[in-house]
């Protein structure tokens, strides 16, 4: 899943509070993200967004946070204690080529890929796997940085998202970003 990682020190400065000047998580996941939910959000770095996925899907939801770097979820796992949202986040260690997520499959509400598809290297089987743990009509917020991912690159990603079971259902406006809102089709009975 990893072609070129972003190195764990950078998790302290993407966590950092001044990005909330341009990039704020409470706006971005309004319209997405509420009790009760079981949000999937794959390299989650330190925490930037976990904890405000943890505080939106409450004590009844939770968030399944995976990163192939232990020293980001160590980062993350700290940051969320600190909180008290702890209890709220699974925060998983998975292989650079799998995210290991049978156990979720059909059950993820909403997926957040911020900033972080164009670091795998093999994103139709990343897409593949989100779409099997998310149910049918569930949605995933895509996003990726306008200064590393050009116009076409997002768009083959996209494509890739399509193919996978994905439709767009709107391209929601995010400072620095290309960004898609897509969500699960319904199999055809």
């Amino acid at each position: 899943m990893a072609e070129h990682v972003c190195p764990w020190w950078v998790g302290y400065l993407l966590a950092n509070p001044v990005r909330r000047l341009w990039q704020d998580p409470a706006r971005i996941l309004d319209p997405y993200v509420s009790e009760g939910m079981t949000v999937l959000e794959p390299g989650p770095g330190m925490g930037f967004f976990t904890l405000e996925l943890a505080r939106r899907v409450g004590a009844t939801g939770q968030v399944v946070a995976v990163d192939t770097q232990p020293r980001m979820l160590g980062g993350l796992r700290r940051r969320a204690a600190k909180a008290g949202l702890a209890d709220r986040i699974d925060a998983r260690l998975v292989q650079p080529d799998s995210m290991g997520l049978t156990d979720l499959t059909g059950r993820i509400d909403f997926t957040l890929a911020f900033a972080m598809v164009h670091e795998t290297g093999a994103p139709g089987s990343f897409f593949t796997e989100v779409a099997q743990a998310t149910k049918p009509g569930g949605r995933l917020l895509f996003v990726e940085p306008r200064g590393h991912v050009d116009v076409a690159h997002f768009g083959t990603e996209l494509r890739l998202a399509m193919e996978a079971g994905f439709t767009v259902a709107g391209r929601p406006s995010i400072r620095l970003s290309h960004s898609a809102v897509l969500v699960k089709v319904c199999p055809v009975p």
